[in-house]
């Protein structure tokens, strides 16, 4: 060890709750320790006490274990000489030493004296050689792990610095932003009475603008009822007067624009009754694997016994119900069709795909009539209005498209929606648009302005379809959660919710009563639920595909139901 004093720095922190935490330096002194300190005195004191002990360890009564005592030969002078030489190397002048000592004791020559033992002074003396040699190697070893102990501790030092420093600045950061907080949420509570009157009044207002359309609607209606059969009056009147003098209705001009629908008609379905079929009785009757791959939509012929299918193969198929024989299918898409629906006069079929197209197809034809393009990403859905005169279609393009199926083109894009318009469906003898979005909201449109007139909000995910009940007053949605909402149309509010699974409901549908409701699933179920009693429990049609049902929908008359699924079967219930 080194004669001079080592001083090393400490750092004591006081933790404190309020205020950071301050350091304090100590400043502790390592004295050296003296290399030539005579430590003989302590080790004979030492030696004297372990042979006071050992010997009253003796003493020990007759019961304790006898010791064994180990007696060490003292060492000679030859000895002492031959083991200082091994100890430092000096191997061929210790073989001289011996031959040269072995021949003289040989002859006699050595003197009693050179031959007795070393004294202790020698033994002792090297004894405190290799215990200071020893000690001297331990002191070297010391100092290197206290070096490195210094560097480490100044790099820890140098890092706690750094991070306290990070934690003040993080703490002021906070301070500042709780502040912030605290007064934006005073400035939030100054206008929140302003936004909760503000909202009263919206809804007010709106429920008041609802309720003066649809009085508006229901006059409109009227007037035009009583026009129509005015001049049904007055054309039989001149018929009498002038008999074959009658004239005919000019045609509109080729490729002129269709007028668009000015308003609701009399709806024949508002003053009917229907049986709801019981959905509860029905059963499974027939699979027809009808596609290469997943049948993403179908649809009944308006008057005949058809059905039509779309798939992801990229074609659609007309088939006869309930025998299922194939009538005609139809190619020229370029990528999957996931919508289909017929003409009212059953005459077309209108098809949509992710080619970014909707097809017309004529049947008297067998061709293709039309093609409009000009959505600019995949179409999924599409619905003829009942006149025939127009095609509305919805697209991944976040848009709703109106076609003009006399002067082939769009007439109206109905933009809104901030994602993905998934389905689309016209309210009965209106002029109204309905649409359900991947933004979680479903909305009605004006077809003649092209304005949202209601957006129903409250799923919590993107909807994936729509669809009215006959009388046009009750729309329902269903959406990637797997719930099912009911709205009113006109008092603007939501009925209920079902729940029908913890997978995606992909498609649901009303029946004529529009007391029945069916859903598909991703976990390939079709569930059936009665809208007047949403408590009621479900109609469990059973699980109606291996993989998830993508399509259901009853025929005209409600007696089959028909499913379609990504197993590339579609199914008939009755």
């Amino acid at each position: 060890m080194d004669d001079d004093d080592g001083k090393d720095d400490d750092v004591v922190e006081k933790p404190n709750d309020d205020e950071e935490e301050e350091e304090e330096e100590e400043e502790f002194n390592y004295e050296g320790v003296d290399e030539t300190e005579d430590m003989g005195v302590e080790d004979e004191d030492d030696l004297a006490a372990a042979l006071v002990s050992s010997s009253s360890s003796v003493m020990q009564p007759a019961q304790s274990p006898p010791q064994v005592l180990t007696q060490v030969r003292p060492e000679v002078v030859d000895d002492f000489i031959r083991n200082f030489l091994i100890k430092v190397g000096m191997t061929r002048t210790l073989a001289s030493f011996n031959s040269e000592w072995y021949e003289l004791r040989a002859k006699g020559k050595l003197a009693e004296e050179h031959t007795t033992t070393v004294p202790d002074i020698y033994l002792r003396n090297q004894e405190l050689d290799e215990k200071v040699s020893s000690l001297q190697q331990q002191v070297d070893k010391m100092r290197e792990i206290t070096a490195k102990a210094r560097g480490t501790w100044d790099k820890f030092r140098k890092e706690r610095d750094f991070h306290r420093m990070h934690h003040r600045r993080v703490v002021q950061e906070k301070n500042k932003l709780t502040t912030d907080l605290q007064r934006l949420r005073k400035h939030y509570l100054s206008y929140e009475p302003t936004l909760k009157d503000l909202q009263r009044k919206y809804e007010v207002a709106m429920k008041e603008k609802m309720l003066t359309r649809l009085e508006r609607d229901r006059i409109k209606a009227r007037v035009h009822t009583l026009e129509a059969q005015l001049k049904q009056l007055h054309d039989e009147r001149a018929e009498k007067q002038h008999p074959g003098a009658a004239s005919k209705p000019r045609a509109p001009k080729k490729g002129a624009d269709s007028r668009l629908p000015s308003g609701p008609v009399a709806n024949p379905f508002a003053s009917l009754a229907f049986d709801p079929p019981p959905v509860d009785r029905f059963q499974l009757r027939r699979t027809f694997r009808a596609h290469l791959n997943s049948v993403s939509a179908a649809a009944f012929h308006p008057t005949k016994p058809i059905l039509a299918t779309v798939s992801d193969d990229m074609t659609w198929k007309l088939w006869s119900v309930p025998n299922c024989d194939l009538v005609m299918s139809g190619e020229g898409h370029k990528d999957w069709v996931a919508g289909v629906d017929f003409h009212p006069a059953g005459t077309h079929l209108a098809t949509s795909s992710g080619d970014k197209t909707v097809k017309v197809w004529d049947f008297a034809g067998a061709s293709c009539a039309t093609t409009f393009a000009d959505h600019a990403q995949a179409v999924w859905d599409c619905a003829f209005h009942h006149t025939g005169d127009f095609l509305a279609s919805c697209s991944m393009d976040h848009t709703t498209r109106l076609w003009d199926l006399s002067s082939l083109r769009c007439r109206q894009t109905l933009r809104g929606h901030v994602d993905s318009v998934n389905s689309v469906c016209w309210q009965p003898y209106s002029n109204h648009v309905c649409t359900a979005s991947g933004d979680k909201t479903v909305s009605i449109w004006d077809a003649r302005t092209g304005l949202c007139v209601q957006t129903f909000y409250g799923h919590t995910n993107a909807c994936n379809a729509v669809a009215v009940n006959n009388r046009g007053d009750v729309l329902a949605s269903c959406d990637a959660d797997g719930a099912i909402k009911l709205w009113d149309v006109r008092t603007v509010t939501e009925i209920g919710t079902i729940q029908v699974s913890q997978h995606p409901c992909n498609r649901v549908c009303f029946d004529r009563s529009a007391t029945r409701i069916i859903a598909a699933s991703d976990d390939g179920f079709l569930r059936g639920y009665a809208t007047d009693d949403l408590s009621a429990a479900e109609t469990w049609l059973g699980r109606g595909h291996e993989d998830a049902v993508q399509c259901v929908a009853f025929d005209p008359a409600d007696a089959l139901l028909i499913s379609t699924s990504t197993d590339c079967t579609f199914r008939i219930w009755s």
